[in-house]
């Protein structure tokens, strides 16, 4: 079995695939301190309570973003599973062209998502919106060229900079909603969040498809922690939740 781990600014997901099925899944809360024992602990223990036993763990692949935990991450595959993990970084076999002008510069995460995307559907343009603690949209052009994209900040760090940067405004629950104006200051934030994330993505698909892809439209795929927010506004052509552990699944395979 492998086990996949994406470490985000927010959350640690993870996933086990066994001859190619994801077959469970798990989320973590991110923390800069965490030790290798914590963590160790954490994954053996996650895993018994989804029925696979850590013993059946035989390669561990990494997409990291937090430099501070990548250390404690390596040290803790060693430790708690005698396993060299793969860490997604510059020189690591992605099949991607990276049009980057530095393509050192290129997440880990935006890289994983785009091989994850081109697995899935091979020999299309693809526009890739990711929804994490960053929501980032990215181009890929059917020759497997990564063209680049956007970063902007997520919908939760948008609602949390409301909380922090202003007097009396409060933390509110991140729905859907269907009113485009709200009558309370709840739901005025709510609507905000919301509807400026539609007319976002909507405008960069737009922009991102007249600019490189005018002949041949790209598919939209829509991934994330907080990709089902949107899911009754048609902006995507598919919502792959897992995206991100595909496509770090074929990257250990590319590395074989």
């Amino acid at each position: 079995m492998i086990l996949c781990l994406d470490v985000g600014n927010t959350q640690v997901y993870g996933g086990v695939f066994n001859e190619g099925i994801l077959i469970t899944q798990f989320r973590r809360t991110s923390q800069l301190q965490s030790s290798s024992d914590e963590l160790g602990v954490f994954f053996r223990s996650v895993l018994r309570e989804n029925d696979v036993d850590p013993a059946t763990i035989l390669e561990i692949v990494i997409c990291c973003v937090v430099p501070d935990l990548l250390y404690s991450l390596r040290a803790c595959a060693q430790k708690y599973f005698e396993i060299e993990p793969l860490v997604l970084r510059p020189g690591v076999k992605t099949g991607l062209k990276i049009a980057y002008r530095d393509p050192k510069e290129v997440g880990a995460d935006r890289i994983a998502d785009a091989v994850g995307a081109i697995k899935l559907f091979p020999d299309r343009h693809l526009i890739v919106a990711d929804f994490g603690t960053a929501t980032t949209v990215c181009a890929i052009r059917s020759d497997r060229t990564f063209l680049g994209g956007n970063i902007l900040p997520g919908v939760r760090l948008s609602m949390e900079a409301l909380e922090m940067r202003t007097a009396q405004l409060p933390t509110v629950e991140i729905k859907p909603v269907k009113k485009a104006i709200g009558t309370t200051t709840i739901e005025s934030i709510q609507t905000g969040l919301f509807w400026s994330n539609v007319g976002m993505i909507k405008e960069l698909v737009s922009r991102i498809t007249a600019q490189e892809f005018p002949d041949e439209s790209p598919l939209v795929v829509g991934t994330g922690g907080f990709v089902h927010l949107f899911d009754s506004e048609q902006i995507f052509d598919h919502v792959v939740t897992d995206l991100i552990l595909t496509g770090l699944l074929e990257v250990l395979r590319l590395n074989r």
